[in-house]
């Protein structure tokens, strides 16, 4: 079991409704997203961190490490807005940085340079309300919550399933990349490169296998899965949080643009 999973079923808000976490973080990501103004994303992360870190108790190192995993994809984004490259000839925008090399001129324009910090604390406040989100409640609440929105039962199971088959896949490879390690399967850039093409082969067939197993297991109950049982309460004092949160927000927002 991968430590986010984990961290889902002991979190100290595991015992809070799953309608009310999710109505939280996805509002809130809603909210950045429609907004999209600096503070109130920033605000968002603040929030978001606050009760991932103190409310949940989740250790503030293992978030810290889940924050720079989109950290390379950020990058090259952020990268690609701000830096533009033009001819010489070209008459360019007002800009904060410029440099000529040979026939080309490489600079920031004032503009790209704005865009590129507005997407940035936006990912950063969206990020925080996902891994609020997973951190703090099992994919068994997340698709009961599904359900109790009335979404496709074929698309709810596909989600769970899914959710599920990554376990099962990192567990194999692990496994399996262990056995070539105690066979010295990594020693030279041929061997790796063989140890990795088995290794690919090999979890394709377990996971045929596996699901051909899952397959014949559900049909044996009659196609039906088995379903997380709700029997958490709601909280008017959790309801009256989200909705000064909310209410917060938008008038800060509102007033601010």
């Amino acid at each position: 079991m991968l430590l986010i999973d984990k961290y889902a079923y002991i979190n100290k808000l595991a015992s809070v409704h799953p309608l009310e976490k999710m109505t939280f973080s996805l509002g809130l990501l809603l909210l950045s997203l429609i907004l999209r103004d600096e503070l109130i994303s920033l605000i968002t992360f603040i929030v978001m961190s606050a009760f991932i870190i103190l409310g949940a108790k989740i250790p503030w190192q293992y978030y810290a490490k889940l924050l720079l995993l989109p950290a390379f994809f950020l990058l090259s984004s952020l990268l690609s807005i701000v830096i533009s490259i033009v001819p010489n000839t070209t008459v360019l925008p007002p800009y904060l940085w410029a440099i000529p090399i040979s026939h080309w001129t490489i600079f920031i324009g004032n503009d790209s340079f704005l865009t590129a910090q507005q997407l940035l604390f936006t990912v950063v406040g969206s990020i925080s309300c996902l891994y609020f989100l997973i951190l703090t409640t099992s994919v068994q609440a997340i698709c009961y919550v599904l359900r109790q929105w009335r979404l496709p039962a074929l698309f709810v199971e596909l989600v769970e399933l899914t959710y599920r088959f990554i376990f099962i896949f990192l567990n194999s490879m692990q496994k399996i990349h262990l056995a070539q390690q105690a066979r010295l399967g990594y020693q030279s850039p041929m061997q790796w490169l063989r140890s990795i093409s088995m290794l690919i082969a090999a979890l394709f067939a377990e996971m045929f296998q596996r699901s051909r197993e899952l397959n014949n297991a559900m049909q044996a109950r009659g196609g039906e899965a088995v379903y997380w049982q709700n029997n958490k309460s709601y909280s008017k004092k959790n309801w009256f949080g989200i909705v000064a949160i909310f209410t917060c927000l938008i008038l800060l927002g509102g007033f601010y643009v």
